[in-house]
């Protein structure tokens, strides 16, 4: 196992057949260029877990500023292949994303789970530590 910094296109674009496994909504041309316009524009950063040169889960994540939180690290992706789950990886970048937040003086990793992905949330709080706070309300403006 080995954590790899995902930042140049090619890389990016081999992290989509498993990214899409959460981001469905996204083709691969959509998914490059978000990417590439939050990590120039938003401090985005992705890490793999490799085994064997493949990626088996990735997670997407941004340093972050605000009045509720101070300055701490928020979790955008997250995602172990379907194939691969229940074997500590999502852990591992957790853990990962938590040591750096500490290495940055950030006392906080936030991240937000879709309503109905009970899986995820036992995931968080059962076997991570994570604590609900708050709901994420959205509204889309045209």
């Amino acid at each position: 196992m080995e954590l790899k910094r995902v930042e140049k296109e090619e890389d990016i674009k081999a992290i989509y057949p498993l990214m899409c496994q959460l981001r469905s909504h996204l083709n691969q041309e959509d998914y490059v260029e978000l990417v590439s316009e939050a990590m120039a524009f938003d401090r985005y950063q992705l890490v793999a877990l490799m085994e064997h040169e493949k990626p088996v889960a990735v997670i997407g994540y941004k340093r972050m500023t605000t009045l509720y939180y101070g300055r701490f690290i928020w979790v955008c992706d997250l995602v172990t292949d379907q194939k691969e789950r229940s074997k500590g990886y999502g852990n591992k970048l957790l853990t990962f994303v938590e040591k750096e937040a500490a290495t940055l003086g950030f006392d906080t990793v936030a991240l937000s789970s879709g309503i109905k992905r009970h899986m995820a949330h036992r995931f968080y709080e059962d076997h991570n530590g994570y604590s609900k706070v708050s709901f994420v309300f959205k509204k889309s403006v045209e």
